[in-house]
Parts: structure tokens; sequence; C-alpha cells
């Protein structure tokens, strides 16, 4: 999906309802692409789709799950573990210590923004 409409400093990315619990979608902007995540309590996270191990923009197909009550995605290709909020690396499997690109997110009237203002990460 391309995102379309920006509202103040948020940029509409897509409706909830095009988004599955606790399965991945990705979302372009400009040539910046986005994993997005909803997960069962309603809540949305978008992480960087590219994979600071691997190189590839694949995380938008990682499987979700927790850690210590925190949301996170694992990596498909080498299973490196992300914490959603933060986008910290919290199992690097060996490998050095590694962060995905986080956005605030926003649902509005079951639309889903994103500050591309307050990038983190």
């Amino acid at each position: 999906m391309t995102i379309a409409a920006a509202v103040d400093s948020l940029v509409r990315v897509c409706s909830v309802r095009d988004l599955e619990v606790e399965r991945g979608r990705a979302a372009l902007f400009g040539s910046t692409q986005v994993a997005l995540f909803l997960l069962a309590d309603g809540t949305v996270h978008a992480v960087s789709n590219l994979d600071p191990y691997s190189g590839a923009h694949v995380m938008s197909r990682g499987i979700v799950g927790s850690r210590d009550q925190s949301p996170t995605v694992a990596s498909p290709m080498h299973k490196q573990v992300f914490d959603l909020r933060t986008g910290l690396c919290v199992a690097t499997q060996g490998g050095h210590p590694a962060s995905l690109r986080v956005w605030p997110v926003v649902v509005r009237d079951d639309d889903v923004y994103l500050d591309f203002e307050e990038e983190q990460g």
C-alpha cells in the first residue's frame, strides 16, 4: 500500500481494517519502507521494514510475539527479535547490537497515521 494523505504533521497510511491482528503489512513513503503491526490489544506499531542484519526489506513478514510484556517482532531471516515500541534488538542471536527505526502511530476515526517528523531509532 502507498501512503496517501497528510493531516497536520501526520501522514495517513491506511485504515485499521487494512491490517490483520499480529500480521505485518508493508507501506511505502517515498523510498522509505515501513512495517505496520496491529496487535491483539488494538495498538498499531510502525518500524522500519529493513532488517538491519540481513539488509532485506522483510520485517513486515516477521513473527509477532512478546518478551517481558513488550511486543516484539522476530526477523524472518535470522530470527533476531526487536521490541516494537523502541526498535531495539532484544535478541541478537550472536550478532552486533542493532535497532529498527520507529515511527509514532496515531489512530483517528479508524485511520492509521504516522508522524514522520518524529522519527526515532
